[in-house]
């Protein structure tokens, strides 16, 4: 696998030059590639000579010399880029500067155009602010994906999309002087998505709008939460899917208050609702109706009555096949899919069948390191950070302990610091001492230094200082053959009354 990069440019607001990194076509030879370079380059050099000729006090002399400069060094780029191979390009720069979307993720992923393709509005997204595409997300899920578990899981992956819990439009219009508590994130978790909930057009629009400051890369609508505190006496979450023009409206409320791409999550049917077409009027209804480009699909139904959430989760059948069929009828609409995918062999064959995305819940939280750690080289065909548990542990320890008591006593608490790291040992040897000692050390430690310097000793040290190695699988992960699978073709009730009116 090689391939070239060559310089491009963006201006920022203050019109200071930013650089970036783009791609060559990886199937050019590097002569090609190297006279490919010129016209990637006009857009960088134009950039040089509008940002340079801003500088006023600069003389005709000195101006001249500075853009022959930054030519010089685009030249020898050129030419050193056509060479080099892809992988061994500096990857480290995305820590300090952000880049354009290579070449995709991975050559051994044939179908992961489909989401690479700039027509699609999720994946403008990403090109516009620098990110890779949403091939791997992590689900937001309550009490779990907070502040401190999505700063772990950066640290273990660069490129994983990261979601909030879901946070009530209410919460966000009534806190309006507190919104820090609920909406602040650091700037290292970008890209990520806020999730919202709620039934009110006024609240969801406002909601949006007080977000809207907070620079997220999208705003997520839930509609798949069977909770009976939401979807119950909340009225939203999966209940909205039985008003389709409401989630439509809602979607264009928030779209109209933020300036990021909206997406709504949602389920494949609730109760007895459940049909392939029910569901294909949902996303056409919605998408007709607001800007929504971009739909996360469980790939279950819900049922409101008589199951726990942990049960909407089991017990209704997983029809992956919905998901693949929404992919045929709506190619114009991003899709990712959601539900029953614990590993990264199950995300990289969905990717392989033709996927948009997909997104893991619990296995990310349950079990980070073997879930996370591979999702930026086998999913994204990038360079993972190779930090061992050890050097996670203590970047963790200094965000941790710079973040104690900032809302007041306890707030956050060392333990809800510490939460999100006892899976990190998941399956290790060691694992269950070092969660036995850890409940003991919660009692009386006051930082997250003192909690750590008295719980490691029972991890070895091979453990806490290895990195992750493997071999990518090429696993069937339970997609093969699903294709066979997909229900009839969706047509619109708009289709359905012109063939009557033609018959």
């Amino acid at each position: 696998m090689t391939g070239a990069f060559c310089k491009t440019s963006y201006l920022g607001s203050d019109g200071g030059l930013g650089l970036a990194v783009a791609p060559l076509p990886v199937h050019l030879t590097p002569v090609a590639r190297s006279a490919s370079f010129v016209g990637h380059s006009l857009p960088y050099l134009l950039a040089v000579t509008f940002s340079l000729s801003r500088q006023r006090r600069r003389s005709r002399v000195e101006f001249t010399h500075a853009v022959f400069h930054e030519v010089m060094k685009s030249a020898v780029y050129a030419v050193y880029s056509a060479f080099i191979p892809r992988h061994l390009h500096n990857i480290t720069t995305h820590g300090k500067k952000t880049f354009d979307i290579p070449n995709g993720p991975s050559l051994q992923f044939k179908r992961f155009h489909s989401c690479m393709d700039e027509d699609l509005v999720c994946s403008r997204t990403t090109i516009d602010r620098k990110y890779f595409p949403q091939l791997f997300s992590i689900a937001p899920m309550m009490d779990w994906t907070d502040n401190h578990y999505r700063t772990l899981a950066r640290l273990i992956s660069k490129h994983a999309w990261l979601y909030t819990e879901m946070v009530v439009a209410e919460t966000i219009v009534h806190q309006s002087e507190n919104l820090d508590r609920f909406l602040a994130f650091s700037p290292i978790q970008h890209p990520i998505v806020l999730q919202i909930g709620g039934s009110n057009l006024t609240n969801l629009a406002k909601a949006a709008e007080l977000a809207n400051s907070y620079s997220y890369d999208e705003i997520n609508l839930n509609c798949g939460c069977p909770s009976g505190k939401v979807a119950g006496h909340g009225c939203f979450g999966a209940r909205l899917m039985f008003d389709p023009e409401f989630v439509g409206d809602a979607m264009s409320a928030i779209a109209s208050n933020c300036d990021v791409p909206v997406s709504v999550k949602c389920r494949i049917g609730v109760d007895d609702r459940d049909s392939y077409d029910e569901l294909c009027n949902f996303i056409h209804t919605v998408s007709s109706r607001s800007p929504t480009k971009h739909f996360i699909i469980h790939a279950r139904k819900a049922l409101l009555n008589g199951l726990s959430p942990a049960a909407n989760r089991k017990v209704p059948p997983l029809k992956y096949e919905y998901y693949f069929a929404l992919l045929r009828d709506f190619p114009e609409i991003c899709f990712t899919i959601n539900g029953g995918i614990t590993c990264i062999d199950q995300v990289t064959a969905a990717l392989r069948e033709g996927a948009n995305g997909v997104m893991v819940g619990r296995a990310a939280y349950n079990n980070p390191w073997n879930t996370l750690g591979h999702v930026d080289s086998e999913v994204y065909g990038a360079s993972s950070s190779n930090l061992s548990r050890r050097q996670i542990l203590e970047n963790y320890q200094m965000y941790g302990d710079s973040e104690l008591g900032i809302y007041g006593p306890n707030k956050p608490s060392v333990r809800q610091m510490v939460k999100p790291l006892l899976n990190l040992f998941h399956s290790e040897p060691g694992n269950g001492l070092w969660k036995r000692k850890a409940d003991t050390a919660l009692r009386h430690c006051t930082t997250i230094k003192s909690f750590l310097e008295e719980t490691l000793d029972a991890i070895p040290d091979n453990v806490l200082d290895s990195t992750l190695l493997r071999n990518p699988s090429i696993g069937e992960g339970g997609f093969a053959g699903i294709n066979s699978l997909l229900p009839p073709p969706y047509r619109s009730c708009e289709k359905q009354a012109l063939s009557i009116i033609g018959a």
